[in-house]
Formats: C-alpha cells, sequence, structure tokens
C-alpha cells in the first residue's frame, strides 16, 4: 500500500519552490548565466540609473551620501613598509615611509596624474566612485607620458573611460553573448577571456558607441596585463554578485522602479499643492456659452483697441452683481496630503535597507533618540568601510604598486631588492588608505569611550585618531610638540613679566 503513494510535496516543492501555491503560481523565474542576466540588461540599467540620478532626489541622496562617506576629500596613504621582513629599525623604516609618501604626494596632488588634466589623484576617486555607483562600472586606462615636465618627474597618468566606452567591437551598444576576436577568445560586453574564464583584454572605443556626434568610431584592444612587469594596463572598477561576471550592475539597480515610483508620486502631490495655491472660480449660467463674458481667447482684429477690453478680477471687498441666471460654483482641487511625510519616510526605509543607507542618512534627517541615531550610523559605517576596503584595493593600491615601480625605477625611492624577490616588493609595497572620520553625534561621549578603549589596550592613539577624526597621529604629535614649544615660552615671559611687577 505504502508504495502507491505517489510523493507530491518534497522539501522546498511546499514553500519557496511550490508551482501549486496560487501565490507562486504567476511567479516563473527563470535565472541564466551572468552574461545573460546581467550583460543583457546592463546598459538600459545604466540609463535609467542616470535618469534617476539627475530627476530623482532619493536617488542623488544615495549616491552621494556613498561617495561623500566613502571617499570623501579622497583617501590618504599612508605607507607601512613591512621592517621586520626587509631588516630594518624602526627609525629608517618610519624615514622611508615618510620619504614615500612625499615622493607619491608630489604625484597625487598633481594635475599630472590624469591623462586629461582636470583632475589630481583625490578628485580622481571621487570621479571613479561616483562613476560606478552610477553605471556600475568604470575602467582606469595605466598610461605613460615619455615627455618629462620640469614640474612633475613621473610619466605616470591615469585615464578614466565610463562604462558605456567599453564594449565589444561594432556593436553600437548592444550586447552580443556570441562575439569572439581573431584568436578565438570569446568577447563578453567588450571584455575579452580566454577559455578558462581569465580576463586578457579589453576593448574601447574611442568615442560613446551610440553617440550621434562623433563620425568615426574605433575599438582599440588593451590587454589587461603587461606582459613584461604583470602589472595591469587596466583596472576594472566594479563590484561583483556572481562568479564568472565580468561587467558590475548600477548601485540602484535593484530600487530603481520603487525610486521611480516614489518620485511620481512626490510629483503628483507637489503638482497638488500647487494647483491647490489657485483660487477658482466658476460660473454656471442658462445663457449660450457663446455670450459669456470670460471666453477663450479670441483672433485680434487690426483694429483691435486694447483700452476697450475689460478687465475683470477678484479683489478684497468686492461686491459683483450677477446677471440672472448665473451662480458661482468655487472648485476644491485640494487633496489629503497629510501621510506624503510618513509615506516618503516609510519608502525610503525600504529603498534605504537595500542600498545599506539608514533612512536618517537618505533623508538627511535625525530626529531619532541619541541611541538610535547612533546605531543608525554605526550600521551605515560597517558597508562604507567594507566599500572603502574594496576601492582601496581595486584602484588606490594597484596604482600606488605602479607608482612605485616608476618612483624606483627612476632612482627617486631608494629600495633594494625590490624587482629581484615579489616577497620584497610586497613589503615595500605594504600601506593602509584612509578616508573620512564617520563623525560624532556627541563628541565627549566618543572621546570618553576612546580613551577607555586606550586604557584597556583594546584600541591604540594610532587607531582612534584615524577611526574619531581621519587624521595622522604622528603628524599630531609633532604638531603637538611644536605647540607646547610654544606654550612654554609665553609662559615663561608672562612669568618672568609678573616677577618683575611684583619686585616693583
Amino acid at each position: 500500500m505504502l508504495r502507491d503513494i505517489s510523493i507530491t510535496n518534497s522539501g522546498y516543492d511546499e514553500s519557496g519552490a511550490s508551482r501549486t501555491k496560487n501565490s507562486m503560481k504567476g511567479w516563473n523565474a527563470n535565472s541564466k548565466s551572468p552574461q545573460e542576466d546581467i550583460d543583457k540588461n546592463v546598459s538600459i540599467l545604466r540609463q535609467r540609473s542616470r535618469s534617476l540620478f539627475t530627476s530623482a532626489p532619493i536617488a542623488v541622496s544615495a549616491i552621494k551620501t556613498s561617495r561623500t562617506n566613502i571617499v570623501g576629500t579622497g583617501l590618504r596613504l599612508r605607507a607601512t613598509v613591512d621592517a621586520d621582513m626587509l631588516g630594518m629599525s624602526h627609525e629608517k623604516a618610519t624615514e622611508w615611509n615618510k620619504k614615500t609618501q612625499r615622493e607619491f604626494k608630489l604625484w597625487a596632488d598633481s594635475k599630472f596624474c590624469d591623462s586629461t588634466l582636470q583632475n589630481n589623484f583625490y578628485e580622481l576617486q571621487q570621479l571613479v566612485e561616483l562613476s560606478y555607483l552610477m553605471n556600475g562600472d568604470v575602467g582606469a586606462i595605466v598610461q605613460y607620458d615619455t615627455k618629462k615636465k620640469p614640474c612633475i618627474p613621473y610619466g605616470l597618468k591615469i585615464h578614466l573611460v565610463e562604462a558605456d566606452k567599453i564594449c565589444t567591437p561594432h556593436s553600437y551598444g548592444y550586447v552580443d553573448l556570441n562575439a569572439k576576436a581573431s584568436n578565438g577568445n570569446r568577447i563578453y560586453n567588450g571584455v575579452e577571456i580566454d577559455d578558462k574564464g581569465a580576463v586578457q583584454a579589453y576593448y574601447i572605443c574611442n568615442a560613446y558607441p551610440n553617440s550621434m556626434t562623433e563620425a568615426n568610431k574605433e575599438w582599440k584592444r588593451v590587454r589587461a596585463f603587461n606582459q613584461v612587469t604583470g602589472l595591469p594596463n587596466v583596472l576594472m572598477v566594479y563590484e561583483s554578485e556572481r562568479p564568472e561576471q565580468y561587467r558590475g550592475v548600477p548601485f540602484l539597480a535593484p530600487v530603481i522602479e520603487s525610486i521611480k515610483q516614489l518620485t511620481r508620486y512626490s510629483e503628483a502631490e507637489i503638482m497638488a499643492a500647487v494647483i491647490n495655491g489657485f483660487f477658482t472660480v466658476f460660473i454656471t449660467t442658462e445663457k449660450n456659452p457663446s455670450e459669456m463674458l470670460f471666453g477663450g481667447v479670441g483672433e485680434e482684429s487690426q483694429g483691435d483697441n486694447l483700452s476697450d477690453v475689460g478687465d475683470y478680477g477678484l479683489g478684497p471687498g468686492m461686491i459683483n452683481i450677477l446677471e440672472p441666471g448665473e451662480d458661482i460654483k468655487m472648485a476644491d482641487p485640494s487633496r489629503p496630503t497629510g501621510n506624503f511625510d510618513s509615506f516618503t519616510s516609510a519608502y525610503a526605509k525600504y529603498i534605504g535597507a537595500a542600498l545599506e543607507l539608514p533612512c536618517e542618512l537618505l533623508l538627511k534627517s535625525f530626529t531619532n533618540s541619541y541611541s538610535a541615531s547612533k546605531a543608525a550610523l554605526e550600521e551605515a559605517w560597517k558597508a562604507f568601510k567594507m566599500k572603502r576596503s574594496w576601492l582601496a584595493n581595486d584602484f588606490c593600491q594597484p596604482i600606488y604598486e605602479i607608482f612605485l615601480h616608476e618612483a624606483i625605477g627612476i632612482g627617486r625611492i631608494k629600495a633594494p631588492g625590490f624587482f629581484l624577490d615579489p616577497l620584497v616588493k610586497k613589503a615595500y609595497c605594504k600601506a593602509e588608505w584612509n578616508g573620512p572620520a564617520k563623525g560624532m553625534l556627541d563628541p565627549l561621549k566618543e572621546v570618553n569611550a576612546a580613551e577607555k578603549r586606550i586604557k584597556i589596550g583594546i584600541s591604540t592613539r594610532e587607531i582612534e585618531t584615524i577611526e574619531q577624526t581621519g587624521g595622522d597621529f604622528d603628524t599630531n604629535i609633532q604638531q603637538l610638540k611644536y605647540e607646547n614649544k610654544l606654550m612654554n615660552e609665553v609662559i615663561e615671559k608672562d612669568e618672568i613679566k609678573e616677577a618683575d611687577s611684583i619686585v616693583e
């Protein structure tokens, strides 16, 4: 008997995988490869993301708030050479770090680091983050200027390329997942990969593929890595969601529809408020409409005299007599807007949860208690720190290592064994990238907590300086030393003057 009983439900078939429940019958999900799911749709996602960035306030807030907290004024290099590995004393390691930071600052502060001569390195970081959030990814091509300039000894330049220009040759904005290179490698949306799935090259158009302003469009194949040095020629900055994914997805992609609907709702409420600000009167009459005093705009004849046209209007305390059969009806275009704020806030929480942005940050409204606001900022800071680390690893650190190759190669920085042993090279390239601090809701509480963390040994002054102010502890110590010296000199002079006055 038991053999005749067929099993109809097993495991998730009764819940998330059910095809019989009424709530699941219309849900025909059919996910495919990352290229089919992402690459085929990424173009329209970019266009809609840009549209929201230019027209939807909450989208602008989401992108710019993330950019400001992740990058701020720029992630600053803090060289931390591995002294133990290299057998360097603490003093020599400190000296090498300062020398290297000084050299890097010479290059990074200059606009010569940008191939377009528009931005310094820290502004390039802001542009990279903004472009990644808006478009899903951005390319950074490593270039060298062979013409040395007297003001800058380095030829290294970074050329940023927007996502649209990295595409399959002659695709003109359309995605062909069957495209192949002349060597037989597959090309996915401008990214050439070998039979093992490793990136080999990128195809970059000299203009925007779907733009009508450029007549001649040419695609250039750029190797992903330099065959001699092994250094990257192209840095593709994006956040992977799935294995074997080669192009990024815009930050707003999961909430594009939600933000658009919220924007439409906001615009409708604003228009209703504007209309409600007008005082509209309808006159009902039994007369022929052609005899109405307030008609449409008639055609002007050459002999019309504007002084003969009556001027009718409403004024304070006016008494008007209507014609027989006429009556006044007041138009009331008002609509309930009392729920606008509560609905918008609730919807912002819904959107913010998907973007890892608390409602307080998304709307810039800190009306809750200190504990609630503090918890919201702490939760947001986890996401910001993760994204900052990702940006440093994918953009800042590789460029710093490329810079070191040139600086050491031309003799500006001394690093024995750098080109001989990869482990030695790794030791010299060790660095940290520090950005803006997370801010403090109650500075006194934050400082007292930092003091206790240092006292019990779970933190250091250096860590707390970075976390609380984004500054540098060594620099602060040197400055305090100088300031204390000046203060002591002033105090001594005041004491001498006071003593002289007592003697007199």
